[in-house]
C-alpha cells in the first residue's frame, strides 16, 4: 500500500492507543539505534587512537565531517521521496544500510578505512529521523506532538548512553578478554540489522494530515473518495471520516518558497544548530575528557557518562515535550521561550562541570547541562511540523537536520577536537577541560536566537 496517492486534509479517526504506543516505541527503538550506532565512537575514540595512532584532529574528523556531510545533505532528497512513497520502507532501509556499515566499522586497519566506513554510517543513517518526524505528526494529534516528539527523541540519550556504557564493557574486556573495540562495532551493527524487519512488518503507512483538521472536508469525487477511504482504513484500523483528491507534491522550492517567508523557522534551525554544535562536541569529547583530565579507564568512563546522557538526557527531554505541550496551549511563544530559558541556564552549568576536581563531581554537575541542552527537542521539532503545511513536513525537517547536523556534527565535533589540539602546547592532557568551557558559549547564542524566534512564531505558524 502506497500512500502516495491519498492526501487528507480532513481528520479521520486516530489508530487505537496501544497501536500508537507500538508506532512510538518502535520509532524509538530505531533512533536509538541511530545514536547508538554513531555514539559508540566516542567511548571507543580511546582504545581506537592508541591503536591507529591517530591524533584528535583525525578523530574529530572520524565523529564530525565523515559521519555528517552525506547523512545531511543525503536528508535532503530522501525526505523529498519520503513525502512521495511510504516512510516506513525508507526508515527500514535506512537501518539496514547503516547497521552493516556500523559492523564494518569493526574490520578497519587504518584512519582512511575507518573514515570511509564511518561515511557509510552517514548514508544509512541520511533516512531515518526526517520520515520519522513526519509519522509521528500523522499519529498524534496536535495537542501531543511535543510529548510524542519528546518521547522519541529519548533515542538520543538513551541510545547514546547505551553505546558509550556497552561499548565500554566490550572494548574494556569486562565481557571477555577476546572482545575489543572492533567485537563492538560488529555485535551493535548486527543488532541493528535483526531489528528492519520486525519494524518494517509491524509498522502502517498512516493518512497524511489526517488530524490536523477537524473542519469539513470538500466532497470528493466518488472514485477518489473510495480510494481514500480503503487506504485511511487500511493506514489507521479505524473508519476514516474524508478523503480530498490528490494533490501536487512539492518540490524543493516549494518547499523554500514557503519557508523562506517564516523566519522563526530560520531562527529555530540556526539556534537548535549552535546548541547540537556543543552538544554533539560534548557527546563525543567527554568520555576522552573523563580519561585524561580525571586519569579514569574506559570501563569507569562508560559508566561514569552513560550515566549522564541516561539520567541527565532522559529527564531533560521529557520536561521539555510536556512543558511545551501544557505551555505551548496558553501561547505558542513558549514552543521557542521555554527551550530558550533552558540554554542560558546550560551555559554556566557546564562550566562547573568541566571545573569539578574530581570525576563524580565532574558526573554529576554535567548530568544537569545535559538535561537542560536536551530540552528544547520536544517542543522545537513539534514547532517544526506546524511551520509547514502538512505535505511539505518530511522535507521541512530534512532542512532543519540539513543545516543543524552539517554544523553539530560536522563543525562541532571537529571544532571542539581542532580548539583541544591548538591548546595541548599549552595545556597538555587538560586540553579538552578548556576546549570544551569555549565551546559552551554556544549556548547563549543559541538561547539569544529562540527568543528572536519568538517574535515570530505566531504569524508563521500553519493555521
Amino acid at each position: 500500500m502506497s500512500d502516495s496517492n491519498v492526501s487528507s486534509a480532513a481528520a479521520v479517526q486516530p489508530p487505537s492507543t496501544g497501536y500508537r504506543v507500538w508506532v512510538l516505541f518502535m520509532l524509538f527503538v530505531v533512533y536509538a539505534f541511530n545514536f547508538l550506532d554513531r555514539q559508540i565512537i566516542s567511548i571507543l575514540a580511546i582504545p581506537i587512537q592508541q591503536e591507529l595512532e591517530l591524533s584528535d584532529r583525525q578523530l574529530g574528523l572520524l565523529g564530525g565531517i565523515a559521519f555528517a556531510f552525506l547523512y545531511s545533505t543525503l536528508g535532503v532528497p530522501i525526505a523529498w521521496l519520503a513525502d512521495r512513497t511510504q516512510r516506513t520502507w525508507i526508515i527500514t532501509i535506512s537501518l539496514t544500510i547503516w547497521s552493516g556499515f556500523t559492523a564494518i566499522c569493526g574490520f578497519a586497519q587504518n584512519f582512511w578505512q575507518l573514515f570511509l566506513a564511518r561515511v557509510g554510517v552517514g548514508v544509512g543513517e541520511a533516512g531515518g529521523v526526517a520520515p520519522s518526524y513526519s509519522l509521528i505528526a500523522d499519529y498524534f494529534p496536535p495537542d501531543s506532538r511535543a510529548r510524542a516528539l519528546a518521547i522519541y527523541s529519548l533515542g538520543i540519550p538513551i541510545g547514546s548512553a547505551f553505546g558509550v556504557i556497552a561499548g565500554a564493557q566490550i572494548a574494556g574486556g569486562a565481557l571477555g578478554d577476546s572482545l575489543d573495540w572492533r567485537a563492538a562495532f560488529i555485535i551493535v551493527g548486527i543488532a541493528g540489522i535483526v531489528i528492519a524487519p520486525i519494524f518494517k512488518l509491524t509498522m502502517k503507512e498512516p493518512v497524511r494530515g489526517g488530524l490536523d483538521k477537524k473542519a469539513e472536508p470538500k466532497k470528493p469525487e466518488p472514485a477518489t473518495a473510495e480510494a481514500g477511504a480503503a487506504s485511511e482504513a487500511e493506514a489507521t484500523g479505524g473508519e476514516p471520516i474524508a478523503a480530498v483528491p490528490t494533490e501536487k507534491k512539492p518540490g524543493f522550492g516549494d518547499v523554500l518558497a514557503i519557508l523562506s517567508k517564516k523566519p522563526s523557522f530560520w531562527l529555530l534551525v540556526l539556534g537548535a544548530s549552535c546548541s547540537s554544535m556543543m552538544g554533539y562536541g560534548v557527546f563525543f569529547w567527554v568520555p576522552s575528557f573523563f580519561a585524561r583530565s580525571f586519569g579514569l579507564g574506559i570501563i569507569e568512563t562508560g559508566w561514569h557518562f552513560g550515566g549522564v546522557l541516561l539520567i541527565g538526557g532522559t529527564l531533560g527531554i521529557l520536561l521539555g515535550g510536556v512543558l511545551g505541550d501544557l505551555m505551548g496551549k496558553g501561547s505558542r511563544k513558549m514552543f521557542a521561550i521555554v527551550p530558550a530559558i533552558a540554554f542560558f541556564l546550560t551555559f554556566p552549568m557546564y562550566i562547573a562541570g568541566t571545573m569539578a576536581p574530581n570525576a563524580l563531581i565532574g558526573a554529576a554537575l554535567f548530568v544537569i547541562p545535559t538535561g537542560l541542552g536536551l530540552a528544547w527537542l520536544g517542543p522545537t521539532l513539534s514547532a517544526f511540523q506546524h511551520l509547514a503545511p502538512a505535505n511539505m513536513r518530511s522535507m521541512a525537517s530534512a532542512i532543519f537536520l540539513l543545516i543543524n547536523n552539517l554544523l553539530g556534527i560536522g563543525v562541532g565535533v571537529y571544532v571542539l577536537g581542532e580548539i583541544s589540539t591548538l591548546l595541548t602546547p599549552t595545556f597538555g592532557d587538560e586540553a579538552l577541560r578548556y576546549s570544551i568551557m569555549i565551546g559552551a558559549s554556544l549556548y547563549v547564542i543559541a538561547g539569544i536566537l529562540f527568543l528572536l524566534a519568538a517574535k515570530t512564531i505566531e504569524r508563521d505558524w500553519e493555521k
